[in-house]
């Protein structure tokens, strides 16, 4: 299974496979068509209160993570997350985010999951 993180903002590539936005919002300054995306499934964002909590920097990455490993078990977040892990199981699946830090962004959690 490959799953694997890449900013919206960089051009697709074609390892990508399928390209699922991981952002709740749209990212600002970036045409639809340019940004080649195939899913948007909002359900595997993380809530606007957790994703506010977490950018106005009152907490860890840490407990960021525990947090929205938790949102992520609510139904239709889990439906959204077994979705993408079966298009994930037939080929190689990117998670897009217009986090200047992916690798400490919700997109490296959700991969994590999806990967184990």
């Amino acid at each position: 299974m490959s799953v694997r993180v890449r900013r919206v903002y960089e051009p697709p590539e074609p390892e990508d496979g399928v390209r699922v936005l991981a952002d709740r919002l749209w990212p600002r300054g970036l045409a639809k068509d340019a940004a080649r995306v195939d899913e948007w499934p909002k359900a595997l964002t993380p809530s606007t209160e957790l994703r506010r909590w977490y950018h106005a920097g009152e907490g860890s990455f840490a407990e960021f993570r525990e947090r929205y490993e938790a949102e992520l078990a609510a139904p239709e977040a889990a439906e959204a997350v077994r979705r993408v892990r079966e298009l994930a199981g037939q080929g190689p699946v990117t998670l897009l985010t217009a986090s200047k830090q992916p690798e400490l962004s919700h997109a490296e959690v959700l991969a994590r999951l999806l990967s184990d």
